[in-house]
């Protein structure tokens, strides 16, 4: 039987970590993976201004940052991680490689759904005179807000499991909480409370974010 006087109150604060690891590192993500993704389009050889060697060279760096596993990542940006918080182990330094790992994937959602954006639509709005920035902002990001939330819901679960990995070299939140109250302390009734823990937070993500994108998508 787990003890809850003495675990629940250390649950709880590694559940506010994750959220608080997960929350700052997706909000990042969308300021740097909107745009990027916005770029990753209009570059394209079939883009609105066709840019090839800053699509490929963007293309490099999206799909490099997306192929090396979080694990391997947290090591090797632990310089950059030190440099922007002075440590490499707790929540906070661990918001830094979330978001390097974010930022790249959540682009490419972006991409894909701006691509699934009606291309008569673009048309329409470029025979009346609207130029790139204002076709982005007024036609592409706007039509695209159903699949925009979508790659959000899908990019916060990836950056859960990503910060349950993270608890494995000192991350804090629920992976860490797991390992030492947990595995190390042989306790398995604890680790399926993580379990559960972290099951919860993605059903509840997951069923919001399929009701907001359904919402956007009848209007």
């Amino acid at each position: 039987m787990i003890d809850w006087d003495r675990i629940g109150p250390a649950l709880w604060q590694a559940t506010v970590e994750t959220a608080y690891m997960v929350s700052a590192s997706m909000g990042l993500a969308v300021l740097l993976g909107i745009p990027l993704g916005v770029l990753l389009l209009l570059t394209a050889p079939d883009g609105l201004t066709p840019r090839p060697l800053v699509s490929n060279v963007l293309g490099a760096v999206v799909n490099v940052g997306r192929s090396v596993p979080f694990i391997v990542l947290l090591v090797l940006v632990a310089p950059v991680t030190r440099l922007f918080t002075g440590t490499t182990i707790g929540s906070t330094a661990t918001i830094v490689p979330l978001t390097i790992a974010a930022v790249p994937f959540f682009a490419r959602l972006v991409e894909a759904s701006l691509r699934e954006v009606a291309p008569g639509k673009v048309e329409a709005a470029r025979a009346m005179g609207a130029g790139t920035r204002q076709i982005v902002r007024t036609v592409l990001l706007p039509e695209a807000r159903p699949g925009l939330i979508a790659a959000g819901t899908v990019t916060l679960i990836a950056l859960i499991s990503y910060s349950a990995m993270a608890g494995a070299i000192g991350g804090g939140g629920l992976g860490d909480f797991a390992i030492r109250y947990g595995y190390q302390r042989f306790d398995t009734a604890v680790t399926l409370a993580c379990v559960v823990v972290l099951l919860v937070m993605v059903q509840l993500l997951q069923s919001a974010g399929d009701r907001l994108a359904r919402r956007l998508a009848h209007r």
